[in-house]
């Protein structure tokens, strides 16, 4: 895109961190056209769309004044904005790989867009109408678009079916304790413990740890010294810090181990199950999650690469979104979900 830089977007897209596409500058748009990837257009009508609803969303739940927080030279606000423009060339570039796979909606799944657009659309008032410059038509172009994405991301992710075996899934429970490091000020900023401190911290870990190697219940002196929210845990490989995974996954039922030094402090795990049935078979599907995704990266990144693509960035610069109190429409996303949300 023309001054957008499609791989700015890319890096903002799930999954194409690494993907880069040719940018092609241009001056031949339409009116109201803010990109065009190939042939495939997006009008200013969209890009409302998806800003009013997603601002004002944010509003009920942060506050007006989220939008105008600083991130270096610019704005919470600022960066949404080019999240959404990232989010809408995904869809784009998803529909037009979607072609690739002879991808469309049944007559059934049209009907839902019919459906979901005619819903969301009636719930607008006429300066939400003006605002947007919406109808219809446009609401139903985004849903079946949105929907076409969905169904491509399925199509390809479901033919990824991996074997996963017990022992990559595997997930232990354990019971712990922390000594804590570090502290928290009101404003939530972290301060590491001095030298003096990390010694009085180890030492009570060690007198904690003394306790349990004399016989006193676990739960008892987790109850005197653990500085944790939590006691028990139970997780796969790769959730919790290298040290602490590396003892809880060598330990035996009823096990504990010695004094772990992690970022967050000094911790004493204690094993309360070294093979976690429900646990492991929940993180297979972690795992197979993940897995399919990779594989729908790597096919969107490289699809990616083929293509052209132009921002009209005089227009797209002028796009902003000034509140009104008339115009407090938030649920385009939560209408798409009501009537797709896991049927495709």
């Amino acid at each position: 895109m023309a001054a957008l830089c499609l791989c700015m977007i890319c890096v903002l897209l799930a999954g194409c961190g690494r993907a880069r596409t040719e940018i092609i500058l241009t001056t031949d748009f339409k009116d109201g056209e803010v990109f065009r990837i190939e042939k495939t257009s997006c009008y200013l009508p969209e890009i409302m769309v998806y800003l009013v609803n997603s601002e004002n969303r944010y509003d009920e739940i942060f506050g007006e004044q989220i939008f105008a927080v600083p991130i270096g030279d610019h704005t919470v606000g600022d960066a949404y904005k080019e999240t959404i423009l990232a989010r809408i060339a995904q869809i784009k570039v998803m529909n037009l790989l979607a072609k690739n796979y002879d991808l469309t909606l049944t007559k059934e799944e049209e009907a839902l867009v019919e459906e979901a657009a005619d819903t969301y659309f009636q719930s607008l008032n006429a300066d939400e109408v003006s605002l947007m410059n919406v109808n219809t038509a446009t609401i139903r172009q985004l849903y079946y678009e949105f929907a076409l994405a969905n169904k491509l991301y399925h199509t390809i992710t479901e033919a990824v079916q991996p074997e996963i075996s017990d022992d990559e899934a595997r997930a232990v429970s354990v019971k712990s304790i922390l000594i804590k490091t570090y502290s928290m000020t009101n404003s939530g900023t972290r301060i590491e413990f001095t030298q003096q401190q990390r010694d009085e911290a180890l030492d009570r870990a060690m007198d904690a740890l003394a306790k349990i190697h004399a016989g006193t219940d676990f739960d008892i002196v987790a109850a005197d010294y653990n500085e944790d929210s939590e006691s028990a845990y139970s997780f796969g490989r790769g959730v919790m810090p290298n040290a602490f995974e590396e003892a809880a996954f060598n330990l035996d039922n009823g096990e504990v181990s010695e004094i772990i030094s992690t970022e967050y402090g000094y911790h004493i795990i204690m094993c309360t199950s070294s093979f976690d049935r429900d646990e492991t078979d929940a993180n297979k599907a972690v795992i197979l999650k993940k897995r399919q995704q990779e594989e729908f990266n790597i096919i969107y990144d490289q699809y990616v690469q083929t293509l052209t693509s132009n921002l009209n960035k005089p227009l797209w610069d002028s796009i902003s979104y000034e509140k009104s109190p008339g115009v407090s429409t938030t649920s385009f996303f939560e209408v798409y979900d009501r009537y797709f949300l896991n049927k495709i």
